[in-house]
This record gives C-alpha cells, structure tokens and sequence, in this order.
C-alpha cells in the first residue's frame, strides 16, 4: 500500500513535519510495510518557506533587512534543492507583527526588506522566485521593495521620493537606468490568494489598510496615492496595474510584482503544488490524506486540502482529510475532491488542551490507526 501524507500545520500545536509523522505512525501501525510519502504543505502564507524547504530538501537562509519601520531586522528564506529556486514570505521582511501595535501607521511603513532578501537571493545563485504575498503591514505599492532593486521614483524636482505609502503621491518620474540587470534573467511566481484590485473601494487602502493601522483620513489618503502611483506606471510604462485581479494584496505589493517584475499571480496552494510537482508523488497512490487544524468554509475557498484533494480527484485517488475542528460548511468538500473528513478530537476537552502539542500528536495517531483499521477490515 502507498500512502501520501501533506497536510499543512496545524496551527498552535504541531507543524506539518510533527503531523505528517503522527499520522504514518498511525498507518504503521496498521500496515507496517506500507510505503508513505510525507510532503508538508501550506498555502503560500505562514508555513510556505519551511514547507517547500522541508520536501524538497533545501536550506533556509538568514538575511538582515530594513524591516517596515526601517529598523534592522532579521529575516528568512528557503532556497531548494536546485539551487536556483528561492522561496521568500514577504512577512518576513515586512510583516503586521514586525510593528508594535501602537505604531501601526501604513503610511510610513516599507516593504524595502523584500527586495533585499531578492537581492540576497540573487546573490546565491537564484533566479527563479516564488513569492508569497500576505500579512504585510506596509501600504506602499511596493515602491520600498523595487527601490532596493534599482528602480528609482522622481518627484516634480528629479529627487527620489520616500520608500513609504505617503511617498507615492509625489512620484511623477520613473527611472529603469539603475535596476540589477540579473532581474532580466529572472522569473517571478507569486502567491496570492486574494483578487482585490490595487485601489479603489475594494483596493488595498480600503480593504486591508484599517488592519494594519490605518484611520478613515489615512484610508483615503493611501488610496489617493495608489491611484496617482498607477497612473504614473501607466503613463511612463504602459503598464495598466490600477484593477487587475491581486493587485492590492499586500499593501500593493501584488501590483508591484505583476508591473515590475513581469510576475505570474496564482493561487497559494496551486503555486506549491507547481512547484512541489505533486502529481509525480501521487503516481500509484492508494490513499490521499491530508488536513489542517480546522475544516471549514475557508477550506473549500483555497487552502492547502482542497488543493491536494482536488489534484488527487485527476487520479481517482481517495482522500482522507483530518482536523482538529470541523464545520457544518465542511461538507462542501466532499464535492470538491475529499471523500472523508474527521475530527481527531475523541473526547469532550477545552479548546486549550485539545491544541496541545502532545494531545494533538497522540490524537492524529489514533485516528489514523482506526480508520486504517477500519480499511484492513474491508480489504479483508
């Protein structure tokens, strides 16, 4: 029997690796000679640098970066085994948690530090990217992180503006004399899982900026500067970034690399079923099992189950899906490609205990070892 473990983590008790392990126990148990695969998964957000670094046998990397208050900060991202391909979590460099909350202000904000982990990145060799966008704290339309990278944007009077959100309603000339030549050499996939345009009442100022600190002035203020920074991009580029799909995810971020870098947006889970080239592992496969800490609504919207149970649907593979929690809106993925989905949780317990590492760990194990068992019997 061939099994194939990817789940994502789930959050605040085990990691993908701790349950992916748990849960091959449980099969062992069942069929000690059964062949399984484990490959984390995430959906290109938290997770996503130690998911792909993990299955594909790569390294992380540490880079000291100007963080989204332009203090120094430390940063990671994944380079995979081929050496060529680099994994960067935008939130890395410039993330909501890198800013106290009393100093939340997307209008001083930058994304500067996602342009020096490319750059480093460069420096090692790399010249593919996937990129996931999220959990920014910056509203800057990515003008912080292309300034790093060469790009250099004028105001009325040829000096360069800001690398912050407040700085976008300055620029009036864009300058390409200095951008990193290896960038021409370079193809960028980003992962993006909204489809908010870049402004406007559904844009990022609107949508995303009151979380990261933004007040209705603020709001208004930052929307301002996005629309008069597209028009710029337009006017001097030719490039249209103002209502494309995925622009405005990351404070604009998703724009910047879809204008600048000529990037690919897709879906988070599909990207790292791309990149991860799932089909070949799930050649002769007998059972799919996957999972997250909660089965819900949002599941069935994008996140990492549904990508793997909808791939393994293509090959008429069972799909087991696991959970700490599961909703009514769970049985929507029966439809999408889960046959079966459980809750691991096998007493009544509190929230606190039932996300405890050990108890989390022990229940995966036991849950998969029943259903197994339940399997053998049939097969019998």
């Amino acid at each position: 029997m061939k099994i194939l473990i990817a789940i994502d983590s789930f959050k605040g008790s085990v990691s993908s690796k701790e349950g992916s392990e748990a849960i091959a126990l449980g099969v062992k148990d069942v069929y000690p000679e059964a062949e399984i695969l484990s490959l984390p998964l995430a959906d290109g957000g938290e997770g996503t640098i130690e998911a792909l670094v993990q299955a594909t046998e790569g390294n992380i990397v540490e880079k000291e970066v100007i963080g989204p208050l332009r203090n120094k900060v430390t940063a990671k991202y994944g380079i995979l085994s081929d050496k060529r391909t680099a994994v960067i979590e935008v939130a890395e460099a410039c993330g909501l948690p890198l800013v106290p909350y009393n100093q939340r202000n997307p209008l001083i904000t930058t994304s500067y530090g996602v342009g020096e982990l490319i750059l480093d990145a460069l420096d090692n060799g790399c010249r593919k990217f996937v990129i996931g966008l999220g959990g920014s704290a910056t509203n800057d339309g990515g003008v912080g992180m292309l300034r790093a990278l060469g790009f250099r944007f004028l105001n009325k009077h040829g000096e360069e503006v800001g690398i912050d959100g407040k700085a976008l309603i300055e620029v009036r000339k864009i300058d390409l004399a200095r951008i990193d030549n290896r960038l021409k050499e370079c193809e960028f996939k980003v992962a993006c899982d909204v489809n908010n345009p870049l402004c406007g009442p559904k844009g990022a100022s609107y949508i995303f900026g009151p979380q990261k600190g933004a007040t209705t002035q603020m709001v208004e203020e930052l929307d301002k500067g996005l629309k008069h920074f597209a028009d710029i991009v337009f006017q001097e580029l030719g490039k249209d970034i103002h209502n494309k799909p995925g622009t405005g995810a990351a404070g604009g971020l998703g724009a910047a690399c879809l204008g600048f870098l000529n990037a690919t947006l897709k879906s988070g889970i599909d990207l790292i079923l791309e990149t991860l080239e799932m089909e070949k592992y799930l050649h002769n496969a007998n059972f799919v099992i996957t999972g997250e800490g909660k089965l819900d609504g949002q599941t069935s919207m994008g996140k990492a189950p549904l990508g793997i149970a909808q791939l393994a649907s293509e090959f008429k593979i069972p799909v087991l899906a696991l959970a700490g929690g599961v909703t009514e809106e769970t049985a929507v993925l029966n439809e999408l490609g889960v046959t079966s989905y459980f809750s691991i949780v096998n007493a009544p317990m509190e929230l606190e205990e039932a996300m405890d590492s050990k108890v989390t760990y022990n229940n995966l194990r036991v849950t998969t070892n029943q259903l197994f068992r339940l399997i053998k019997s049939v097969d019998a």
